[in-house]
């Protein structure tokens, strides 16, 4: 039995989203989709491994360049900024990745992505944290349980999700988790306990999954420094480092 469960818990009404999507804020912080990505391989030197998710791998693109430099050369891509796991405002969500990517070359032995991220971080800067994931410095340990009903309504289409690539034929996932957050431009300060909470189930979602899924937690490799001002994105040192924890994980199943 899976150890976290649907909760029921609605998700905010994506017509909601597209209408806080006009603001400034939203727009910087997912990006303009693909107009605010780094370009997509559809065509790379090993067609068998592909990269799916957010902003983490999109908006600049290092991660995947330090880690092409260390394989020797590339790997296909379609990380797109403000991807949710699932729908969402900005298209193509994840699952909507895979399948673009499956469409083109069904091939694809190696995913390594991220996820999740987006569906916590989009309902808190933009519609005022509906499930109140965000806690004070005096709430240290009290994650509300909106909250961690809401991530574990995550876990399951993370599970879900790896399961149908599993069925798709996909042997291994590198699952990046995500580091803590700081306070900056997007107004994603006091994330601490969602990020720690988020990492918990998106690992446990990586152990239960049908595919062989290694989890790469960040948390303690990244620092403030290796962060953007937006307090969201990692800077050139922070994706080298993420790079670096990628190909431990990586390299092996190359």
């Amino acid at each position: 039995m899976k150890p976290f469960q649907v909760s029921g818990r609605a998700r905010p009404p994506r017509w909601a989203l597209a209408i806080v999507a006009a603001t400034p804020m939203l727009l910087v912080g997912c990006g303009l989709g693909q107009l605010m990505s780094a370009p997509w391989i559809t065509d790379a030197d090993n067609d068998s491994v592909v990269f799916l998710g957010d902003s983490i791998f999109a908006l600049s693109g290092e991660i995947q360049t330090a880690i092409h430099a260390k394989a020797g050369g590339t790997f296909r891509n379609y990380t797109t900024s403000g991807a949710e796991l699932e729908g969402g405002v900005i298209t193509p969500s994840i699952r909507g990745q895979f399948e673009l990517a499956e469409t083109a070359n069904p091939n694809s032995h190696i995913v390594v992505m991220d996820g999740g991220g987006n569906d916590i971080l989009i309902p808190t800067i933009a519609l005022a944290d509906p499930y109140d994931c965000k806690t004070q410095w005096y709430e240290f340990g009290r994650l509300s349980q909106s909250c961690r009903e809401y991530i574990d309504d995550i876990y399951v289409e993370v599970v879900d999700l790896l399961n149908d690539m599993s069925a798709s034929g996909v042997t291994d996932v590198v699952y990046l988790g995500y580091y803590r957050t700081k306070a900056g431009l997007l107004g994603a300060g006091d994330l601490t306990e969602a990020v720690d909470y988020g990492d918990q189930v998106l690992s446990s979602a990586c152990s239960n999954a049908a595919v062989d899924c290694a989890f790469v937690d960040p948390r303690s490799a990244i620092t403030n420094a290796d962060i953007k001002a937006d307090g969201v994105h990692p800077t050139t040192s922070g994706s080298n480092k993420i790079a670096g924890l990628i190909w431990s994980k990586l390299e092996p199943r190359l």
